[in-house]
């Protein structure tokens, strides 16, 4: 990884909560509706040329993040800072003017294709909304362009998602993403519907294309070796929280949450003398509900080391760039 600065910073994230009101959980219509707070109090800064890896269980709030980043969920409160500039408070035409910038890849290849229009078409649309002046031979001849870049022969440009397969179905969402070359890619686990050995050729297409195009990237996933592999910083969340911030190799060799000690150990080892001897930290009890938090720490019902001051105050990440730890109980290094 690039040595980081203060002047690289592309995108800074200060304390964003993304919660929603959920009034149909109400059992009589005078009580107030409940609060389900999907997001609560993420901070992060992403510099230039760098992956972020944000990992955690289901449920947790990483899609949510990532969306409420790029617009497609409100933010309830917080600050999103685009080069500087804050995203929340833009207004419709200020955001297309920014929309170039930040693209997103999307989980589902195929749910994220439009059946009714050719490839060609869908790849197009981002530039015809950007980029109106340009004529309709420069736009294919981009178009083509893009998809031979992406490992798409651009003979197929008139065929219909339903004619590709998984991994090619990303290869268009990806082509989508890059043809108004964006600075940054949010990847909302863009791997996980797909085949294990497809999954490593997606993966090391986008590492190929962040080279050649400068990007940054948020991926967001599951696959904890998958996120090793592509990411320079980790991000660790839990129940809508961060929980652990740092570079990767850090995180991955010493995880100092015991939310991340977890995750960690639940990685398989591709040494078979090493995987029957690796202990396993399993962890007790059920996921709390999202509208019904814990106070203080929300890892504190299933954390094997929470004591009485856990309940009593919410910790924040405290530690340095290459790595921070949100637990009143462990001194980062």
């Amino acid at each position: 990884m690039n040595k980081l600065n203060e002047k690289n910073v592309l995108l800074e994230v200060q304390d964003l909560k993304v919660h929603f009101e959920m009034k149909a959980q109400r059992q009589w219509f005078w009580q107030p509706p409940k609060t389900l707070k999907a997001v609560d109090g993420v901070s992060l800064r992403l510099y230039e040329g760098e992956t972020l890896g944000v990992v955690g269980e289901s449920g947790c709030g990483k899609s949510t993040f990532a969306r409420a980043i790029i617009g497609l969920v409100k933010a309830s409160s917080g600050r999103v800072a685009w080069l500087g500039r804050d995203l929340l408070g833009m207004s419709h035409k200020q955001w297309r003017d920014v929309r170039s910038d930040i693209q997103m890849i999307f989980q589902d290849p195929l749910a994220s294709l439009n059946p009714r229009m050719t490839i060609g078409k869908i790849i197009a649309e981002p530039l015809q909304s950007c980029y109106p002046a340009l004529s309709r031979q420069q736009v294919k001849e981009k178009v083509k362009a893009m998809m031979a870049r992406v490992g798409l022969l651009p003979n197929l440009i008139n065929r219909y998602p339903h004619e590709f397969s998984g991994g090619q179905c990303q290869r268009i969402g990806i082509a989508r993403a890059l043809i108004l070359e964006p600075k940054l890619i949010i990847c909302d686990e863009p791997v996980s519907a797909l085949d294990v050995s497809i999954q490593a050729q997606v993966v090391n297409l986008l590492q190929t294309l962040q080279r050649e195009m400068g990007l940054s990237l948020i991926f967001i996933a599951h696959d904890l070796a998958v996120v090793k592999h592509i990411s320079d910083r980790v991000l660790v969340m839990y129940l809508g929280h961060a929980v652990e911030l740092g570079a990767c190799s850090e995180v991955y060799s010493n995880p100092l949450h015991p939310y991340t000690r977890a995750l960690m150990s639940a990685v398989p080892v591709p040494d078979p003398d090493k995987e029957r001897g690796k202990t396993f930290q399993l962890l007790e009890g059920e996921l709390p509900s999202p509208i019904n938090p814990p106070s203080g720490c929300v890892f504190r019902t299933r954390c094997p080391i929470a004591g009485p001051e856990c309940a009593a105050a919410r910790p924040l990440l405290k530690g340095h760039f290459r790595h921070a730890v949100s637990c009143l109980k462990v001194d980062p290094i």
